[in-house]
Protein backbone atom coordinates (compact mmCIF):
# COMPACT_ATOMS: atom_id res chain seq x y z
CA UNK A 1 0.00 0.00 0.00
CA UNK A 2 1.45 3.32 -1.05
CA UNK A 3 2.28 5.62 1.84
CA UNK A 4 2.55 8.92 -0.03
CA UNK A 5 0.13 11.20 -1.90
CA UNK A 6 -0.55 10.38 -5.55
CA UNK A 7 -2.27 11.89 -8.57
CA UNK A 8 -6.07 11.47 -8.33
CA UNK A 9 -6.28 11.14 -12.13
CA UNK A 10 -3.64 8.50 -12.82
CA UNK A 11 -2.21 7.28 -9.50
CA UNK A 12 1.25 8.56 -10.45
CA UNK A 13 3.72 10.29 -8.19
CA UNK A 14 3.22 13.94 -7.32
CA UNK A 15 5.59 16.67 -6.18
CA UNK A 16 4.74 18.78 -3.15
CA UNK A 17 4.48 22.58 -3.42
CA UNK A 18 7.89 24.21 -3.32
CA UNK A 19 10.04 27.01 -4.64
CA UNK A 20 8.76 26.87 -8.22
CA UNK A 21 5.11 25.82 -7.71
CA UNK A 22 2.55 26.58 -5.04
CA UNK A 23 0.44 23.49 -5.78
CA UNK A 24 0.97 19.74 -6.04
CA UNK A 25 2.28 18.67 -9.45
CA UNK A 26 1.86 15.52 -11.54
CA UNK A 27 4.25 15.11 -14.49
CA UNK A 28 1.32 14.10 -16.70
CA UNK A 29 -1.58 16.20 -15.38
CA UNK A 30 0.08 19.31 -13.97
CA UNK A 31 -1.63 20.94 -10.97
CA UNK A 32 -3.67 18.40 -8.98
CA UNK A 33 -5.32 17.91 -5.63
CA UNK A 34 -3.27 15.00 -4.25
CA UNK A 35 -4.97 11.73 -3.37
CA UNK A 36 -4.01 10.94 0.19
CA UNK A 37 -2.77 7.43 1.09
CA UNK A 38 -5.64 5.00 1.62
CA UNK A 39 -5.62 3.40 5.06
CA UNK A 40 -7.68 0.48 6.42
CA UNK A 41 -11.33 1.39 7.09
CA UNK A 42 -12.30 2.48 10.57
CA UNK A 43 -14.58 5.02 12.21
CA UNK A 44 -11.48 7.08 13.00
CA UNK A 45 -10.26 7.08 9.37
CA UNK A 46 -13.70 8.12 8.22
CA UNK A 47 -13.72 10.91 10.80
CA UNK A 48 -10.45 12.32 9.45
CA UNK A 49 -11.86 12.53 5.92
CA UNK A 50 -15.18 13.97 7.11
CA UNK A 51 -13.37 16.66 9.09
CA UNK A 52 -11.15 17.61 6.13
CA UNK A 53 -13.80 17.44 3.39
CA UNK A 54 -15.12 20.52 1.63
CA UNK A 55 -17.35 18.28 -0.48
CA UNK A 56 -19.94 15.71 0.64
CA UNK A 57 -18.88 12.32 1.97
CA UNK A 58 -21.70 10.22 0.52
CA UNK A 59 -22.70 6.85 1.92
CA UNK A 60 -25.85 4.75 1.49
CA UNK A 61 -27.64 5.09 4.83
CA UNK A 62 -28.90 2.77 5.94
CA UNK A 63 -26.53 0.42 4.14
CA UNK A 64 -28.23 -2.28 2.02
CA UNK A 65 -28.77 -5.51 3.97
CA UNK A 66 -25.50 -7.36 4.43
CA UNK A 67 -23.34 -4.50 3.14
CA UNK A 68 -20.25 -3.13 4.93
CA UNK A 69 -18.21 0.06 4.85
CA UNK A 70 -14.90 -0.93 3.21
CA UNK A 71 -12.84 2.21 2.91
CA UNK A 72 -12.59 5.93 2.29
CA UNK A 73 -10.26 8.12 0.23
CA UNK A 74 -9.76 11.87 -0.06
CA UNK A 75 -8.06 14.16 -2.58
CA UNK A 76 -6.71 17.44 -1.25
CA UNK A 77 -4.26 18.55 1.41
CA UNK A 78 -4.36 20.30 4.76
CA UNK A 79 -4.25 23.69 3.06
CA UNK A 80 -6.95 23.16 0.41
CA UNK A 81 -9.13 20.68 2.32
CA UNK A 82 -10.73 17.63 0.74
CA UNK A 83 -11.86 18.50 -2.79
CA UNK A 84 -12.93 14.94 -3.62
CA UNK A 85 -14.04 12.03 -1.47
CA UNK A 86 -14.60 8.37 -2.26
CA UNK A 87 -16.46 5.94 0.01
CA UNK A 88 -16.39 2.21 -0.69
CA UNK A 89 -19.00 -0.34 0.40
CA UNK A 90 -19.22 -4.07 -0.31
CA UNK A 91 -21.94 -6.67 0.07
CA UNK A 92 -24.17 -9.21 -1.63
CA UNK A 93 -25.17 -8.23 -5.17
CA UNK A 94 -28.82 -8.24 -6.28
CA UNK A 95 -28.14 -11.20 -8.60
CA UNK A 96 -25.85 -13.08 -6.24
CA UNK A 97 -22.13 -12.90 -5.61
CA UNK A 98 -20.33 -10.01 -4.01
CA UNK A 99 -20.75 -6.45 -5.19
CA UNK A 100 -18.72 -3.31 -4.61
CA UNK A 101 -19.79 0.32 -4.77
CA UNK A 102 -17.66 3.46 -4.69
CA UNK A 103 -19.40 6.81 -4.32
CA UNK A 104 -17.35 9.85 -5.32
CA UNK A 105 -18.16 13.50 -4.65
CA UNK A 106 -15.81 15.99 -6.25
CA UNK A 107 -15.31 19.48 -7.54
CA UNK A 108 -15.05 20.12 -11.26
CA UNK A 109 -11.77 18.93 -12.74
CA UNK A 110 -10.40 16.84 -9.86
CA UNK A 111 -10.62 13.62 -11.88
CA UNK A 112 -10.93 11.03 -9.11
CA UNK A 113 -14.35 9.80 -10.22
CA UNK A 114 -13.19 9.35 -13.82
CA UNK A 115 -10.25 7.27 -12.60
CA UNK A 116 -12.55 4.89 -10.72
CA UNK A 117 -14.91 4.88 -13.70
CA UNK A 118 -12.04 3.85 -15.99
CA UNK A 119 -12.51 6.70 -18.49
CA UNK A 120 -10.46 9.66 -19.68
CA UNK A 121 -11.45 12.48 -17.37
CA UNK A 122 -11.59 14.61 -15.61
CA UNK A 123 -15.38 15.03 -15.64
CA UNK A 124 -18.30 12.84 -16.77
CA UNK A 125 -20.05 15.43 -18.96
CA UNK A 126 -18.87 14.12 -22.37
CA UNK A 127 -19.99 10.61 -21.39
CA UNK A 128 -23.52 11.54 -20.30
CA UNK A 129 -26.58 11.88 -22.52
CA UNK A 130 -28.69 14.18 -20.38
CA UNK A 131 -31.15 14.60 -23.24
CA UNK A 132 -32.49 11.19 -22.25
CA UNK A 133 -34.29 10.44 -18.97
CA UNK A 134 -31.90 9.47 -16.15
CA UNK A 135 -31.29 5.76 -15.77
CA UNK A 136 -31.16 5.90 -11.96
CA UNK A 137 -32.18 8.14 -9.11
CA UNK A 138 -30.89 8.46 -5.57
CA UNK A 139 -32.07 10.51 -2.63
CA UNK A 140 -28.99 12.57 -1.74
CA UNK A 141 -29.30 14.48 1.53
CA UNK A 142 -33.07 14.39 1.11
CA UNK A 143 -33.10 15.66 -2.47
CA UNK A 144 -34.12 13.50 -5.47
CA UNK A 145 -30.99 13.31 -7.59
CA UNK A 146 -30.98 11.92 -11.15
CA UNK A 147 -28.01 9.88 -12.33
CA UNK A 148 -27.18 9.03 -15.93
CA UNK A 149 -25.33 6.01 -17.23
CA UNK A 150 -21.71 6.84 -18.09
CA UNK A 151 -20.69 5.42 -21.47
CA UNK A 152 -17.27 4.20 -22.56
CA UNK A 153 -16.38 2.47 -19.29
CA UNK A 154 -14.74 -0.97 -18.95
CA UNK A 155 -17.11 -3.94 -19.17
CA UNK A 156 -16.42 -5.06 -15.59
CA UNK A 157 -18.30 -2.15 -14.00
CA UNK A 158 -21.40 0.02 -14.23
CA UNK A 159 -20.99 3.76 -13.76
CA UNK A 160 -23.57 6.46 -13.11
CA UNK A 161 -23.03 10.19 -12.60
CA UNK A 162 -24.98 13.33 -11.91
CA UNK A 163 -24.92 16.46 -9.80
CA UNK A 164 -25.64 16.80 -6.10
CA UNK A 165 -25.12 19.94 -4.02
CA UNK A 166 -23.57 21.60 -7.06
CA UNK A 167 -20.81 18.98 -7.32
CA UNK A 168 -20.25 15.79 -9.30
CA UNK A 169 -21.63 12.60 -7.81
CA UNK A 170 -20.32 9.34 -9.25
CA UNK A 171 -21.51 5.82 -8.44
CA UNK A 172 -19.16 3.08 -9.67
CA UNK A 173 -20.33 -0.51 -9.21
CA UNK A 174 -18.53 -3.83 -9.69
CA UNK A 175 -19.39 -6.22 -11.27
CA UNK A 176 -21.51 -4.61 -13.97
CA UNK A 177 -24.70 -6.52 -13.08
CA UNK A 178 -24.55 -5.19 -9.51
CA UNK A 179 -25.50 -1.87 -11.10
CA UNK A 180 -29.09 -3.04 -10.59
CA UNK A 181 -28.55 -1.79 -7.03
CA UNK A 182 -28.83 1.74 -8.41
CA UNK A 183 -32.39 1.21 -9.61
CA UNK A 184 -33.65 0.84 -6.03
CA UNK A 185 -33.38 4.60 -5.33
CA UNK A 186 -30.64 4.43 -2.73
CA UNK A 187 -30.78 6.92 0.12
CA UNK A 188 -27.45 8.72 0.47
CA UNK A 189 -26.36 10.64 3.55
CA UNK A 190 -23.59 13.22 3.62
CA UNK A 191 -21.60 11.96 6.59
CA UNK A 192 -20.62 15.54 7.42
CA UNK A 193 -24.23 15.87 8.59
CA UNK A 194 -24.38 12.53 10.40
CA UNK A 195 -24.27 12.15 14.14
CA UNK A 196 -23.16 9.49 16.58
CA UNK A 197 -24.79 6.74 14.50
CA UNK A 198 -21.59 6.68 12.42
CA UNK A 199 -19.97 4.89 15.36
CA UNK A 200 -22.28 1.92 14.62
CA UNK A 201 -21.08 1.45 11.02
CA UNK A 202 -20.49 -2.19 10.09
CA UNK A 203 -16.89 -2.31 8.85
CA UNK A 204 -15.27 -4.84 6.52
CA UNK A 205 -11.83 -5.31 4.99
CA UNK A 206 -10.33 -2.59 2.82
CA UNK A 207 -11.64 -2.65 -0.75
CA UNK A 208 -8.70 -3.02 -3.17
CA UNK A 209 -10.72 -1.00 -5.69
CA UNK A 210 -9.92 2.16 -3.72
CA UNK A 211 -6.21 1.65 -4.37
CA UNK A 212 -6.28 0.18 -7.88
CA UNK A 213 -9.70 0.65 -9.53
Amino acid sequence: MRGEPSCPKCGGRVRAPGLFADSWQCDVHGNVHPLQPVIPPSVEALGVVVHRARVPVWMPWPLPVGWLFTGVACAGDDRSGGRATAVACSGPGPLGGMGELILVAEELGVGLGARYAGITGPDPGPYLNVEKPPQAKVLAAGRPTPLWHVTGTPDDRAVFAGEARGLWLWAVVWPEQTGMLMYDELVLTDLRDAGAEVDLLPIGALSPRLIEP
